[in-house]
């Protein structure tokens, strides 16, 4: 089992914290049980005992009976004494009925340590955030980074590595498969999991072909800028007509099943994040090649979306960075310092560089370019660096 120790690190100053529920969330598939897996591990090796550490998985069966508020509480009251701390692993909390009140309960107990995971980006919104008040601290798990997929594929073709990572994505389930034919069965059954699952279900949405058309139109324009509007011009070339509303309530569906991430465009003169003309890119690249997009072989498109997931997995916010003249791919922001980032697949002209650097003028700070070539185009105070090298840079 690969350890996964940039997600592990984050979340070790708050193990035996009782007062603060320890929120992790992200895509499905992604490696969430296997962290909580590892988070119990460590504690066993700290000397926990068995006995104190309880794990419900509610996609399971057995569990099927504790999918209430008041079933959950009850079973760990029966299992947890009030003399000895207790560490509480909830993986999937959201097949709960009311599961804010139960987490809420039991976190009041005082030596309960609790641990949950979800699927889904507005866990924390509505009645659970407002009943924890703030008493919880929150982790983001993606599929595994490129860095990772080095580590379980312990091979040193790092290019041939990478270019299948490019196509298939980094979705730990995926690398038990050998065949093409098997990886894309194992990609569908999870998409028709988040869509089926995390979309249709939750939303209680009723037209899937609009839902499929809308999904599609994200995938084909993976770190394009645009707007509703823009989807609503593609939907009437599909002869389907959309409320602004309906088209708006059907993207915040999908944001919440993780299954892409939105990035704001940010103006870098007045420090204001503007509410349209987004981009977004999907949570894995292996459910793009599984949907067949028009983007498939937009490689410049591809890296953009790894760069993207990447800066994401290292605890980055991130948004676009939105000058007079041009706009940088990526404004990345952790522990109140900035990092301006350009990403383009490979510069094949000194015209192409240019433009790229352009970009860059006028701004302070950290400045990198990344692309796939191995030349170095450092100047002017931008650092130009391979993407393969950067993906391993810790």
């Amino acid at each position: 089992m690969l350890k996964r120790e940039q997600f592990l690190q984050p979340v070790r100053p708050f193990l035996e914290i009782t007062d603060l529920v320890k929120v992790i969330i992200g895509i499905r598939r992604s490696g969430k049980s296997v962290l909580l897996e590892q988070i119990a591990d460590e504690l066993r090796a700290k000397g926990v005992d068995d006995e104190q550490i309880i794990a419900v998985n509610f996609e399971f069966i057995e569990f099927a009976r504790l999918k209430t508020a008041g079933a959950l509480n009850k079973y760990i009251l029966k299992r947890a004494r009030q003399n000895k701390k207790y560490f509480l692993f909830f993986d999937e909390i959201q097949e709960v009925q009311d599961f804010e009140l139960a987490v809420n309960s039991l976190r009041a107990r005082g030596n309960l340590s609790i641990f949950i995971t979800g699927s889904n980006a507005h866990l924390l919104s509505g009645e659970l955030a407002t009943h924890l008040s703030g008493r919880y601290v929150q982790f983001f798990v993606t599929p595994f980074t490129f860095s990772e997929v080095v580590q379980l594929k312990n091979s040193e073709d790092q290019q041939g590595v990478f270019e299948d990572f490019l196509k298939w994505g980094g979705l730990p389930g995926r690398f038990v498969y050998q065949t093409e034919n098997d990886t894309r069965k194992y990609l569908q059954d999870i998409y028709d999991t988040i869509v089926l699952r995390d979309i249709i279900q939750r939303a209680k949405i009723r037209d899937l072909n609009l839902l499929d058309n809308i999904i599609q139109f994200l995938l084909d324009n993976l770190g394009g800028i645009f707007s509703a509007s823009t989807i609503s011009k593609y939907l009437k070339s599909q002869s389907r007509k959309v409320s602004a509303e309906t088209l708006y309530n059907h993207i915040e569906y999908i944001l919440g099943s993780l299954l892409f991430r939105k990035v704001n465009r940010y103006d870098l003169k007045g420090k204001n994040v503007f509410a349209t003309l987004e981009k977004y890119y999907v949570a894995d690249l292996g459910l793009l090649q599984l949907k067949r997009s028009a983007l498939n072989l937009n490689w410049g498109a591809r890296l953009e979306t790894v760069v993207a997931n990447e800066l994401l997995a290292r605890g980055y916010t991130i948004n676009i960075g939105v000058k007079r003249d041009s706009e940088i791919d990526f404004v990345a922001n952790k522990n109140g310092k900035a990092e301006y980032i350009q990403v383009a697949y490979t510069i094949d002209s000194e015209a192409t560089l240019k433009r790229e650097l352009f970009a860059f003028r006028g701004i302070p700070g950290k400045k990198l370019l990344i692309t796939a070539d191995r030349r170095d185009y450092s100047q002017d105070g931008v650092d130009a660096v391979n993407i393969i090298d950067w993906l391993l840079d810790k």
